[in-house]
């Protein structure tokens, strides 16, 4: 099944289902499938009975605007809300070493910044290895059940952290918070998928990081009050840290257990009853499912509890036309990776306290929740993907060569500064998930090809991990110099994207151009085409 180029209420073929704009009532109808005005019969994309929702597919089923808004008002406090409190979770556990290090974490465990390097690069190693196994085992048990899975163990990890007296322990810590953590973003985006069209999911994802800048905000004032605790008790504060904060995201992943619903039509019930009747109706279950296939109708390609085949998952690591986002995934993240990670110990060699230390890094997570928001609505907006997503690497380029430029001598405030305008620069990431989720055409390419992405972009952290050098301590000249390469390279590939998004999509416009009604209807009732390869099937960029 691929997704077909939308039509009009006439029948006419329109631009492929990158939808942004709003629409009225009358184009929430489809045209009728025996309707001389349909060019594309939808009983081509009618959802095979093994998926969990078919029976609230109707090819002409209506709602009003009224009704979508209230149900999406509703369905984003009980699915996005919840969503965004178990990413703030993850945000929490995987963040707070380095408000640990702002309390002498590693002097108490008797090691150095190489330490450190080799303890974040062990992590991420394990992280990556993770994310296309985790989405394998979520695929098949549902993401309702391994998500709260995943939180309660790495929860388990952080606080077990509290008892950390040296490398070795800190290496094994790392490893298992890497490997319990792995895939749970990619996880979360097929999950969300269930309920939202690809532009909608963008917006939801900017969200999704909000949620892990807030929580950012959060830990710092968290931080900021445990470690002064080390001044009552034998404790150093980064136990307390690590302690208490294990136990609050085991909370919320033992809550999530009981509260994730399987999908949008599985909402009744759960664990002890706690979703009690089900959180929608008959009729709005019917909007959620027939507005997510109409946008996508691969999306009921298979059960939510439905393993993949290896040649699935083999033809879903076969897809060249993906990646080129695997090299944006790689390279995005990566000059922002890598300043956050040693803000705190740059913080601490420019002379500022621990508590000014964790204070003076609520700004910087301030103006990246406005330029996260801005970037993603301004993308919806104008209907621009790659090069609305390019603006942050082109204000990084700006903010590097200033950095690589000032004196040494600079003000330890200026210095902050810019480091802080680094960090808060636009983020493009929730851009390119929802992108890449798209232009995926299956449910089977989109549960690894989510996986490849979120581990390119832990491959880029890894290298970040491993910039900054202590040889090159405290400006590091040599690594910035090195990153402002990494961001020139980001920007040529974001704009490769583009360029090879639109190549592909005319090469099929010009042999589906070319084909009659009845060549297409041929073609689609026949085609052995699969997901995004399919002639019918439109790239968003």
């Amino acid at each position: 099944m691929s997704v077909p180029i939308a039509l009009d209420t006439k029948g006419h073929t329109q631009p492929p289902p990158d939808t942004f704009e709003e629409k009225d009532d009358e184009e929430k109808a489809l045209p009728s499938p025996t309707s001389k005005a349909s060019i594309l019969p939808w009983a081509h994309y009618t959802p095979p009975s093994t998926y969990e929702s078919a029976h609230r597919w109707d090819p002409e089923f209506t709602w009003t605007d009224d009704e979508e808004r209230k149900l999406y008002r509703r369905l984003d406090l009980r699915v996005t809300l919840f969503a965004c409190i178990c990413f703030g979770a993850l945000c929490l556990d995987r963040s707070n070493i380095g408000n640990a290090t702002s309390d002498n974490f590693l002097k108490d465990l008797h090691m150095t910044t190489a330490d450190y390097n080799l303890g974040q690069t062990i992590f991420y190693i394990s992280f990556l290895l993770a994310e296309i196994p985790s989405q394998l085992v979520s695929k098949k048990l549902g993401s309702d059940v391994w998500i709260p899975i995943q939180m309660m163990a790495w929860s388990a990890v952080t606080l077990g952290q509290r008892w950390l007296v040296g490398r070795s322990g800190f290496f094994a810590t790392r490893a298992l918070l890497g490997l319990f953590e792995g895939g749970f973003i990619a996880d979360t985006v097929l999950y969300l998928s269930y309920y939202f069209t690809a532009a909608e999911l963008t917006i939801r994802l900017s969200w999704f990081y909000v949620a892990l800048t807030t929580t950012g905000i959060v830990g710092s004032f968290l931080a900021a009050g445990l470690l002064q605790l080390c001044h009552h008790t034998s404790w150093t504060g980064w136990q307390f840290l690590f302690l208490i904060e294990g136990i609050l995201t085991f909370l919320i992943g033992a809550f999530a257990f009981f509260y994730l619903p399987p999908g949008p039509t599985q909402t009744a019930g759960g664990f002890l009853g706690v979703r009690g009747n089900g959180w929608f109706t008959e009729h709005e279950e019917k909007i959620i499912v027939n507005k997510v296939l109409r946008d996508d109708p691969t999306k009921s390609d298979m059960h939510n509890r439905e393993g993949l085949s290896l040649l699935q998952i083999w033809r879903a690591f076969a897809d060249w036309d993906l990646l080129p986002m695997y090299l944006v995934g790689f390279l995005f993240n990566m000059p922002i990776a890598t300043v956050t990670q040693y803000f705190s110990l740059t913080l601490k060699s420019l002379g500022y306290t621990t508590f000014q230390t964790n204070m003076l890094q609520i700004p910087y997570q301030v103006l990246h929740i406005a330029n996260n928001l801005t970037l993603s609505y301004t993308s919806r907006r104008v209907r621009e993907r790659f090069l609305i997503g390019s603006i942050g690497s082109t204000c990084l380029l700006v903010l590097f060569t200033a950095l690589v430029t000032i004196p040494d001598s600079t003000s330890k405030w200026a210095k902050w500064a810019l480091l802080s305008l680094i960090m808060g620069a636009p983020f493009c990431h929730p851009i390119m998930v929802s992108t890449i989720s798209a232009n995926s055409g299956s449910v089977r390419t989109r549960t690894v090809s989510s996986a490849v992405y979120n581990a390119a972009g832990q491959l880029g952290t890894i290298v970040a991990s491993n910039i900054y050098q202590p040889h090159d301590a405290p400006f590091y000249h040599r690594g910035n110099r090195a990153l402002i390469g990494f961001v020139v390279a980001n920007l040529i590939a974001m704009w490769f994207c583009k360029a090879y998004y639109v190549w592909r999509n005319r090469q099929k416009e010009r042999t589906w151009d070319a084909m009659s009604d009845e060549e297409r209807e041929r073609y689609l009732a026949n085609a052995k085409d699969l997901g995004n390869k399919s002639l019918d099937f439109r790239f968003v960029h």
